[in-house]
């Protein structure tokens, strides 16, 4: 990451649903608004490595315009924390996990995704084993979050 170019990663288990989401509706909606970030996500386990994401995330994130091009799921690395100024999860789990793993003095860095605004909504389900309507849901909730995230970022920047 350049030196003057804040940067994000969005965090799930494994990285085939809701970080992809997350970094797919983020990079439509910071470029939108002006706000140059880096974007990546990743999982706390590995189980989806090289594969594209969820095809119903996919499916449900492309109807509302969202571009899921050349995203390929990873694991978080101890080098993700040093690389990233925001490293979020989507729910208290990532965030524990994410703890575990990350260096004491990187910690600050760590944070639940939905803590940047006032959604009722504290975490972003994980939508794996259910039905469209759960990917839809936590588009509802990845889309807001976003929103509230942008406006933390410009209300930060000089």
């Amino acid at each position: 990451m350049s030196a003057n170019t804040l940067s994000v990663l969005f965090v799930c288990l494994g990285n085939i649903c809701r970080s992809p989401s997350a970094e797919a509706v983020f990079k439509k909606k910071a470029a939108d608004q002006g706000v140059i970030i880096e974007i990546d996500s990743a999982g706390t386990a590995g189980y989806h490595k090289g594969a594209a994401p969820d095809k119903r995330a996919q499916a449900v994130g492309e109807e509302r315009g969202y571009s899921f091009k050349g995203l390929k799921c990873r694991k978080v690395v101890e080098q993700d924390f040093e690389k990233f100024d925001y490293v979020l999860g989507m729910d208290n789990e990532n965030v524990a996990n994410l703890l575990e793993i990350c260096p004491e003095e990187l910690q600050h860095k760590v944070a639940l995704f939905l803590s940047f605004g006032q959604s009722k909504e504290q975490e972003v389900p994980d939508p794996y084993y259910g039905g469209k309507g759960g990917f839809e849901y936590v588009l509802d909730l990845i889309e807001q979050g976003a929103d509230d995230f942008v406006q933390h970022l410009k209300s930060t920047q000089p």
